[in-house]
């Protein structure tokens, strides 16, 4: 008997209905050794070798594998092909004692769980990478580090149970310097004007039907005009008033054909980005979705920054095309599209379905949104192997002329003439349909438009914005993105306002502060980005991972310690209430915990009275309508669902996922 084992249940309930009998599929439930948690788990004095420790609730599910290890003719780890599976593997080779079996442990990858891509890779054993579990290691050394020095610290010098990461440190302060841009941005007033004009002709003609069109002012005298050039409404009104004086005249019609390339099929990065941005899933949702789907064996696997396509599928996935689109639609060679991933060892392939003839209607789950997942997944890589959309464009420029001067508009018309991957991949394009025009047409002008405009504050970031900035910074790697938006979030740094933009909270902001003063080395862009390539470089076997931890550590630790020095205390962030503690009669104030503001009596230790604190529109929500004394209040689930709740809860039970009207006790 051969006993396979991988890091998930689901996971090895899909690989068992591809193995014989001679084969058993057993799961580790994840990491079976990590460091402690009641200390620091690294010795610095001896090249930061970390100090692994089967976890509590791992030892039961560790003797069971190896009393099945020991049973087995041979052990297959078949974890994931990451950096992170690639760990798990080699701590179960330490955790079960098989460094001595070096001949019946094995180590298979691969790409996807489907019969074909299993026996292959059992065909194909290889050792453990080292390589890529340094990598791994390296991470989770670098980050304790930081965790467990830094945030101590921040407890004496800001506030109780703060905490600080290495990556989440940096996507806070990318946060808080965009809420800076935004607080400190000085709106500039800018116009625009735009005729409506018709086609003299069809107004003269009363079988034609009338299709007047814009046309927007872009040069006065031969003179292009600027964004800010027109910077105020006497400006624009003066301008407008010379155009309702003028002739007009078509000067000249360009008319082109365009197209439009479908997008390469998804990485990671991509496809948390689309999938909150067209199924409103957090970055979060969306890989704990993507993971059921690739353990299922529905798609490949989902965490990669690869564009590559093996052949098979695309071949595949032109077979399908030809047979549900037709010919019209079918590429006369496969679509490869080139990757920009450092990830050479890691990235083989990118994410998209096993089968691309398995429709999201024919996939038989029962959860929905993995469901519109997997839908989302299988469009962008049929899209993929789609031609390009054609469009027919229009470029019309006008002349508007009178006694003193020479204005020039233009008008952009486009039409689709070949949907190409749009008739897969839905997106936003717009159809202007303009008159037929030649020439030195004349134009008659119905009206003249003077708009204004404000420039406006850079936006803040949500979830899929902060993904791309923090890829193109070459911040994190693909299995990194969703933890680090979760672990901002969680410590309270940054909360989502009703636009489901990130803001930051007064703690992120004073967390933020002291880190830029005294550690900008840990939240510095470059500096972060740096040490993610130097993570790839010992993946590739082309760094050693002390050297790398000693590098970052030994200037880290002599500024820490010198900051405990010169860096005096916060003081506690406080603002002073107009209301009084019902319990001492003193006022209250508004501190900052660790959760956000709350309302605390500021004859604390004496008085300990704490209550929540009421937004204006809490305020308004008025009395329980159950048990008439308590306020109505919004609350937030675990799962960062709201809903309505009485401020006497326990006392009161009353719970409402709608908002109450104003109870009858006002």
């Amino acid at each position: 008997m051969n006993l396979v084992i991988v890091e998930s249940p689901t996971k090895a309930n899909t690989i068992s209905k591809f193995l014989g009998k001679e084969y058993k599929v057993e799961s580790s439930y994840g990491h079976v050794r990590d460091l402690p948690k009641s200390k620091l788990g690294i010795d610095v004095e001896k090249n930061f070798e970390p100090q692994y420790i089967i976890p509590i609730k791992a030892k039961k599910r560790v003797g069971q594998l190896k009393k099945e290890a020991g049973k087995a003719d041979a052990v297959i780890l078949a974890t994931d092909e990451d950096r992170e599976g690639e760990a798990i593997a080699w701590h179960l080779i330490q955790a079960l004692g098989l460094n001595g079996k070096s001949q019946s442990a094995k180590r298979i990858v691969f790409h996807e769980i489907t019969k074909s891509a299993i026996e292959e890779a059992i065909k194909k054993p290889r050792d453990i990478n080292i390589d890529l579990v340094n990598a791994q290691q390296t991470r989770r050394v670098l980050d304790r580090l930081v965790g467990y020095k830094l945030s101590p610290f921040l407890w004496e010098k800001v506030m109780k149970r703060l905490s600080a990461g290495r990556v989440q440190s940096v996507a806070l302060r990318l946060i808080v310097e965009r809420e800076e841009e935004i607080k400190n941005f000085i709106p500039q007033e800018y116009w625009t004007i735009i005729a409506i004009l018709q086609k003299s002709q069809i107004l003269k003609s009363k079988s034609q039907i009338p299709n007047p069109f814009e046309s927007i002012l872009f040069a006065i005298n031969g003179k292009g005009l600027e964004k800010f050039d027109i910077p105020n409404e006497e400006g624009a009104k003066k301008i407008a008033a010379e155009l309702e004086r003028c002739d007009y005249k078509v000067l000249s019609v360009d008319k082109k054909e365009t197209r439009r390339n479908p997008l390469p099929p998804f990485t990671t990065s991509s496809l948390q980005q689309e999938a909150i941005r067209r199924l409103r899933f957090s970055a979060k949702q969306t890989m704990r979705l993507a993971q059921n789907l690739y353990e299922n064996g529905f798609i490949t696997y989902m965490r990669t920054d690869s564009l590559n396509l093996s052949k098979e599928s695309v071949f595949a996935a032109k077979s399908w095309i030809e047979k549900n689109l037709g010919e019209n639609y079918a590429v006369s060679a496969p679509k490869f599209f080139k990757t920009k991933s450092k990830l050479a060892q890691e990235a083989h392939e990118a994410i998209r379905p096993t089968n691309p003839f398995t429709t999201s209607d024919a996939i038989k789950l029962e959860n929905n949104q993995e469901k519109k997942l997997y839908d989302l997944i299988w469009r962008r890589f049929i899209a993929s192997q789609l031609p390009q959309a054609i469009f027919e464009s229009v470029n019309v420029v006008i002349e508007a002329k009178n006694s003193t001067n020479n204005y020039q508009l233009k008008t952009i018309g486009s039409s689709l003439k070949f949907d190409g991957f749009l008739k897969i991949w839905p997106s936003r394009y717009e159809e202007k349909i303009l008159p037929q025009l030649e020439k030195n047409d004349a134009l008659e002008l119905e009206e003249i438009k003077p708009e204004q405009h404000f420039t406006e504050p850079p936006p803040r970031y949500d979830e899929a914005s902060l993904v791309k900035i923090l890829e193109e910074y070459g911040i994190g790697r693909p299995s990194t993105y969703a933890p680090i938006i979760s672990v901002i979030q969680e410590r309270n740094y940054v909360v989502k306002n009703e636009q489901r933009k990130f803001e930051p909270t007064e703690i992120g902001i004073a967390v933020n502060k002291i880190l830029v003063n005294h550690f900008p080395e840990i939240i510095d862009v470059k500096f972060t980005a740096k040490m993610e390539n130097e993570l790839d470089e010992i993946a590739q076997g082309k760094e050693k991972w002390q050297r790398v931890i000693k590098e970052f550590y030994d200037p880290f630790s002599k500024n820490l310690e010198q900051k405990y020095q010169e860096v005096e205390k916060q003081k506690p962030i406080e603002e002073k209430t107009d209301e009084i503690c019902e319990k001492c009669g003193k006022p209250m104030v508004i501190k900052y915990g660790r959760f956000g503001k709350f309302l605390a009596c500021s004859g604390f230790p004496e008085c300990k009275n704490t209550k929540k604190l009421l937004t204006e529109e809490e305020k308004n929500l008025g009395k329980c309508s159950k048990c008439g004394q308590g306020d109505i209040i919004k609350r937030r689930t675990k799962r960062g669902r709201f809903f309505y709740g009485c401020s006497r809860y326990p006392e009161c039970d009353f719970a409402s996922w709608n908002k109450p009207e104003k109870a009858m006790a006002e």
